[in-house]
C-alpha cells in the first residue's frame, strides 16, 4: 500500500512523515512530500533531525522522481538541504557509494539544466557538497 503524505505544517509533522517514508524506504512517497513542501522551509522542517538515511532517501527520491521533470526544484532542494542543521555532519559521514549517488544527481542536474540555475550556481553548490 502506497504511503499517503500531506504537506507538513511544522517540524513535528514533517519528522513523523519522513520517519514513515524512511521506514518503508518509499522513495515515491518521499518525492510526493518534497514536491508539496516549499524547499525554503526545509531547514526549519528538518530542525536538528537530519540524518544520513534521511539525507540519502531525499537524494534518491530527487534522482528517481523529480530531476527530469523539474531540475529547478531539485536544485532548490539541494541548496536548502545544505542550509539544514547537521548537514556538514551528515556529509562527513557519507560512504563513498553514497557520495557517488549525490554526484550522479548533480550530473543529472547539469544535463537537464534550465533557466532556474546557472552552471556557476551548480559548481558552487557542488563545492558545498564537497564534490
Amino acid at each position: 500500500e502506497k504511503l499517503r503524505v500531506f504537506e507538513p505544517s511544522n517540524a513535528y509533522d514533517f519528522g513523523q512523515i519522513i520517519n514513515a517514508v524512511n521506514t518503508n524506504k518509499d522513495k515515491a512517497a518521499c518525492a510526493d512530500l518534497l514536491t508539496m513542501s516549499d524547499p525554503k522551509k526545509l531547514p526549519m522542517l528538518l530542525s536538528n533531525k537530519l540524518e544520513g538515511e534521511i539525507f540519502m532517501i531525499f537524494i534518491q527520491s530527487l534522482e528517481c522522481y523529480i530531476v527530469e521533470r523539474d531540475p529547478g526544484l531539485v536544485y532548490q532542494y539541494l541548496f536548502y538541504l545544505s542550509k539544514a542543521e547537521r548537514f556538514k555532519v551528515v556529509l562527513a559521514l557519507l560512504s563513498r557509494t553514497e557520495k557517488e549517488q549525490v554526484r550522479q544527481l548533480f550530473d543529472l542536474l547539469s544535463e537537464n539544466q534550465n533557466h532556474q540555475y546557472t552552471s556557476e550556481d551548480l559548481e558552487n553548490l557542488k563545492k558545498v557538497y564537497e564534490l
